[in-house]
């Protein structure tokens, strides 16, 4: 686990290798074990190390093939790089190190782009082939390494983090108002764009290649397929499977040379996680984060999750730390925030920030529960939605209704008015229809809209959480695993029925959300619905109160903090009118909605969070 970032000169120029320090010292953070530097007449390649697998010299990076032929610079871990290695072996390769960055190499060079369907794991890299002069960057297939682009009048630049881009001379710091527009409508990106001008995010399950003339070629090597099988097995079946598949999963990802941590949320996932894990690693370290409810109300007195956190490290006999988030902690990360994370992303994310620098103290990895809420319907209400009056443009239309989080069209043309000429030249709707433009045909039984929108949501929302827990981790040197995210086990996932991932489907059709009524609301409003058999296979792991237990995301008491301790950062922030953000954005519709948040009329907290977010990013950035 590491950071990288490099150039290639696409005039012939000679590279400069003071500048590839520069861009690789950008990201020192990922990386404090070590430094790698390698140049070549066009090319320079920079690497900073995180040592977790084979902690010796013979893991340094950037690293030369056998042949001499390729070099990579590589940031992410190969679970299955032993059973590669044998196969590599038989073919006649010799290894000189224990570590899965020289089985990657050599199964790249063996298979070139074939071989990144053979990588079980989180990988971005790039490596470099001296033969055809062509750098060739990839991205693992569910995106939990980053790995950013640019290119300038004459140069192409690379990094794990839009920083060591930045740190080129040529490439300026710039807003990108097409991008805004996209974040401001779903607090996320769905595309490949970032707030950065010029600057992209290469997509998970990606390759790219580009070659010393400048031509490019590349392609998606993998996509997520939900579908519902032609024929359902019994349920005993999909229970037995997903048992060994979790199991193996989680098993896979304790291979380190250094001591394996867990998230301990309080929650279903990253509880089962750490049930697997403790089995195997003595002693295991679990990190929780809760939340001061003093000044909290309604659904928000829910948020704390310690004493469920505390009922499994007890249970599982984990060395257990904690550590309690107030209001005015936000306000104090928020710089160290926003120049690690970059381009904000979904949620509010700050509590991740604190639950990584806890981890952080204690050890170099740390296993997280993200993924299994995608994989297994963990957002009930989400769903229902898009089956009841299916039918495809009422789909898109309800479904882009729903995932306008922060700013509905009208309000987002008031708000962008100074730059509108520019930001309207993206439409927040067709980048959404985007996603679902190539399934239309296959939309035909209320299954197949819900798994349409697992995949919508494991291709954005899902992405935006990886991108965000990468760099907040990464961050603090620390590594952050994802054992939902096992090969073996997404592609059985997403064959599993819809009917036995979420509950009273049936009823739900039947529904009519034009007559609201107790009843519909209450199927819009449940939580518990999602993740049947997920529930059922993890009462082998974790109290069933806890599997049987209602959804809760991570998130601190914003809303009320927001409107009680925390109002005097709101308005110094958002009601100054010579705040940055209104160099963009029209101070008096950003006000008027912040105002409907601190006088109770509407629960704005994620855009307030965004805002005060992109004030600070101005401040660092622009």
């Amino acid at each position: 686990m590491c950071g990288i970032a490099g150039l290639l000169e696409l005039n012939g120029a000679q590279a400069s290798a003071t500048i590839v320090q520069r861009m690789i010292a950008a990201v020192s953070h990922r990386g404090p074990d070590g430094e790698g530097l390698w140049h070549e007449g066009s090319v320079g390649l920079g690497h900073r190390r995180l040592a977790i697998i084979d902690l010796s010299v013979g893991g340094a990076q950037p690293m030369v093939s056998a042949s001499g032929r390729y070099v990579i610079t590589y940031n992410g871990e190969l679970y299955n790089y032993r059973e590669l290695r044998k196969e590599l072996e038989a073919l006649g390769y010799t290894f000189y190190s224990r570590s899965d960055t020289e089985v990657l190499l050599a199964a790249f060079e063996r298979w070139q782009t074939h071989a990144l369907l053979r990588f079980n794991g989180m990988f971005a890299f790039a490596i470099y082939d001296r033969e055809a002069r062509a750098l060739t960057l990839a991205r693992d297939r569910y995106g939990v390494k980053p790995i950013y682009f640019a290119q300038t009048d004459s140069t192409f630049l690379f990094g794990s983090e839009i920083k060591a881009l930045l740190a080129h001379p040529a490439l300026k710091s710039e807003l990108n108002p097409g991008a805004l527009a996209e974040y401001l409508t779903f607090q996320n990106f769905f595309t490949d764009s970032t707030l950065f001008k010029n600057c992209h995010l290469l997509p998970a399950g990606s390759w790219l290649r580009i070659a010393s003339d400048g031509s490019r070629q590349g392609g998606r090597f993998w996509d997520f397929a939900f579908r519902e099988p032609d024929v359902a097995r019994p349920e005993n079946d999909y229970l037995e499977e997903l048992d060994h598949l979790f199991r193996q999963a989680v098993t896979r990802q304790l291979v380190a040379d250094v001591p394996v941590q867990s998230y301990l949320s309080g929650g279903m996932d990253s509880g089962s996680i750490t049930a697997v894990a403790s089995r195997q690693v003595h002693d295991m370290r679990t990190f929780t984060v809760g939340f001061d409810l003093s000044s909290a109300s309604g659904l928000e007195m829910s948020f704390d999750e310690r004493a469920r956190a505390e009922l499994m490290s007890a249970r599982f006999k984990t060395e257990q730390y904690e550590m309690v988030l107030k209001a005015g902690d936000m306000e104090r990360v928020m710089p160290s925030l926003v120049h690690h994370m970059e381009e904000p992303r979904v949620g509010q994310s700050y509590p991740n920030y604190y639950a990584a620098k806890l981890a952080a103290k204690f050890g170099k990895v740390v296993l997280s529960g993200s993924g299994g809420d995608e994989l297994f319907a963990g957002y009930p209400w989400r769903y229902y939605r898009a089956v009841v009056n299916s039918g495809f443009d009422d789909y898109v239309n309800k479904y882009y209704a729903f995932w306008q989080r922060l700013l509905t069209e009208s309000e987002l043309k008031a708000v962008l008015a100074p730059i509108w000429n520019d930001a309207g030249q993206v439409s927040p709707r067709d980048i959404f229809r985007s996603v679902f433009d190539q399934h239309a045909a296959q939309l035909r039984r209320p299954e197949d809209y819900i798994n349409h929108s697992l995949y919508f949501e494991a291709k954005t929302f899902l992405n935006g959480l990886l991108v965000m827990e990468d760099k907040l981790s990464m961050a603090h040197g620390l590594e952050c695993r994802v054992p939902f995210l096992d090969n073996d086990l997404v592609d059985f996932a997403q064959t599993i029925p819809v009917s036995l991932k979420l509950g009273n489907l049936g009823e739900v059709v039947r529904l009519n959300e034009n007559e609201p009524g107790p009843k519909t609301t209450k199927f819009f409003t449940k939580n518990r619905d999602g993740k049947l058999i997920l529930r059922r296979a993890m009462q082998r792991f974790i109290p069933a109160e806890i599997a049987n237990d209602a959804k809760q995301g991570f998130s601190a008491p914003d809303a009320s903090w927001f409107r009680g301790e925390s109002i005097d950062f709101v308005r110094r922030t958002l009601c100054n009118n010579n705040a940055r953000i209104y160099q963009w954005m029209d101070g008096r519709a950003v006000q008027a909605l912040v105002r409907e948040h601190l006088e109770g009329s509407r629960n704005r907290r994620l855009l307030i969070w965004s805002l005060l977010y992109l004030e600070e990013w101005a401040r660092q950035f622009l």
